[in-house]
């Protein structure tokens, strides 16, 4: 239903043209390739693949495309690694339609556009403590699997997997792992 109305809200502007839409990450991607376009409008959350990663994909392949994300999950961990891998817009699907047409626009001619409260969340955040592997294991915790099972899942050892945990919950500064978690999740880390 978003899509849908996104297409006809953006089919109402003289300067845009939908040329393709895409229900899951995979067939944004088949999209991409099959179709000719020069800005990209893709959700954070898609059934199938995350729009990060979508974005990625299409970037590597042609990186002189423009990537926009929309998210309801303006975390400033999603908006910086939009931006590592080369996003240049980013708004949360609350922006009205001349805001996005504006930042779609903004992208066209090769510029950024990020919505300015998720900006500043992104800069008060800080950067993300946790290495990889911790992240990895966190988000398998945030799952709710014992640490035998995440030891199983992510190839490690129990020990290890407590170890992950540990220097996770030092670093996000929470009380135990299900805290650190939560916060993890609410910077958008994990």
């Amino acid at each position: 239903m978003f899509r849908d109305a996104l297409v006809m809200l953006l089919s109402m502007q003289d300067d845009l043209e939908v040329v393709a839409q895409a229900a899951s990450g995979p067939e944004a991607m088949a999209l991409a390739r099959a179709h000719e376009f020069d800005v990209a409008l893709l959700d954070l959350q898609m059934p199938g693949a995350d729009g990060i990663a979508v974005a990625e994909t299409i970037l590597t392949a042609t990186p002189t495309r423009g990537v926009l994300v929309v998210t309801s999950h303006g975390r400033p961990g999603y908006l910086k690694r939009a931006l590592q891998v080369g996003v240049r817009g980013f708004l949360p699907k609350t922006a009205s339609a001349g805001v996005l047409a504006e930042a779609i626009r903004t992208v066209h001619r090769g510029g950024r556009y990020v919505d300015s409260e998720l900006a500043v969340d992104a800069i008060a955040a800080g950067e993300n403590p946790l290495s990889p592997r911790e992240a990895d294991v966190l988000e398998l915790a945030a799952q709710g699997a014992p640490v035998e099972e995440i030891a199983a899942r992510a190839h490690l050892s129990p020990g290890t997997v407590r170890n992950y945990l540990s220097a996770a919950v030092v670093k996000t500064g929470a009380a135990n792992r299900h805290e650190a978690v939560h916060l993890a999740h609410e910077k958008g880390w994990i």
